[in-house]
């Protein structure tokens, strides 16, 4: 069985993306045929690239730990000969290429304009801005709706106070780096089905930064960047729903090369509780009232989220109706207004009456020409309709 890429670097199956890097620095050092004397450097070196190539891709990786070492390796070298590589289709081409597949146009257009990830193409040293980040955070409806501070604690990526983000001492010898004579950048020619095409691609050595150092900044370990917990304050626009998300510019990830920081997106999950139903920017809520009051008519108080309102239940109310308060819902996220509170009415049935109260409801039914008997009859219609 063939030395996996795991293996070859000496990482975890598990291990980050900032560690395979890690990992390739260090091996790519040791190994590589300008500084090493061993006889299979050169191959070795090239396994060290090829790991480091399909781990740090995030849908090579898929397909890697998918198929395993030996069919990976069989696949991909279909698809260099016009086979089709994992997850392509063959062709003259590579394949039409699926999700997370190799070859097809994208394939062509890498071997012509150095395209394709990690840079290439010219662009290797340009300033990229970071990743953004993203975090959750619940609140109560009361929150959502009249707007709220509160603070959100992550763990992210951030600059190495120790080197400024350098990844290395300041006082750490350098050197140009010998494989792109400190350009940054590399070139291969390639045989296509359209004829020898050249590639520049980002050095793997110096990964694009023309410049080898004798040691690591010990805090980060050559990154650049460390993981820290950082504790942010934001605001809570009132009337903002679950799903929806606050952006805090520059809060995320920091950026390569001189480039800015990444945003950090908040998702916003809203509480709504055991009372209301919410729907949208209106609020939908039960209320009970007795017999009488729905035969009647009476004025009842409904809570609010901001307080108890009176509302006006009309005289033969039928149990399950529904009445409208508006503007007594949600504010409308940055718009004037609020959204209205529905309110649907339960008639409530006593499940015990006193001699006086049957006695009326019997009258009633008797005057409705109702039959009063026990089971079945003007009760049992009466609780069955509510």
């Amino acid at each position: 069985m063939s030395e996996n890429f795991y293996d070859v670097l000496g990482v975890s199956r598990d291990a980050s993306e900032e560690e395979i890097k890690k990992a390739y620095r260090k091996q790519a050092a040791k190994h590589h045929p300008d500084v090493s004397d061993d006889d299979d450097a050169e191959e070795r070196f090239k396994k060290i690239q090829k790991a480091k190539e399909v781990l740090t891709d995030e849908q090579k990786r898929q397909q890697y730990d998918q198929l395993g070492h030996d069919r990976f390796t069989e696949a991909d070298k279909r698809g260099a000969t016009g086979g089709g590589g994992p997850g392509g289709a063959g062709g003259p081409f590579g394949g039409a290429g699926g999700a997370g597949g190799a070859g097809g146009f994208e394939d062509i257009f890498n071997q012509f304009f150095g395209g394709g990830r990690g840079g290439g193409g010219g662009g290797g040293n340009r300033p990229r801005q970071g990743q953004d980040l993203r975090t959750g955070l619940t609140i109560d409806l009361e929150e959502a709706f009249e707007g709220a501070t509160k603070e959100v604690t992550l763990t992210r990526p951030t600059e190495c106070d120790t080197c400024d983000g350098a990844g290395h001492p300041p006082d750490a010898d350098v050197e140009t780096c010998p494989q792109c004579n400190g350009r940054g950048q590399v070139q291969q020619v390639q045989q296509t089905p359209l004829g020898r095409v050249q590639q520049t691609s980002t050095c793997p050595r110096c990964e694009g930064e023309g410049e080898l150092y004798s040691e690591d900044c010990a805090d980060c370990g050559g990154d650049g960047v460390v993981r820290e917990e950082a504790t942010l304050s934001v605001e809570i626009p009132a009337g903002i729903r679950s799903g929806q998300s606050l952006r805090m510019e520059r809060e995320g990830a920091p950026g390569e090369n001189g480039g800015p920081k990444g945003d950090l997106l908040i998702e916003v999950d809203v509480d709504v509780g055991d009372r209301f139903q919410r729907d949208g920017d209106d609020l939908r809520v039960n209320e009970a009232v007795s017999f009488p009051q729905a035969v009647f008519g009476d004025t009842i108080e409904v809570e609010t989220v901001d307080g108890s309102v009176e509302m006006d239940v009309p005289a033969g109310t039928q149990s399950g109706e529904t009445f409208r308060l508006k503007g007594k819902g949600m504010p409308r996220l940055r718009r004037r207004g609020r959204g209205d509170l529905y309110v649907q009415v339960g008639v409530v049935i006593p499940e015990e009456l006193n001699e006086e109260q049957r006695e009326a409801l019997e009258a009633f039914a008797e005057a409705g020409g109702e039959d009063v008997d026990v089971g079945g009859g003007f009760f049992e219609k009466l609780k069955s309709s509510f």
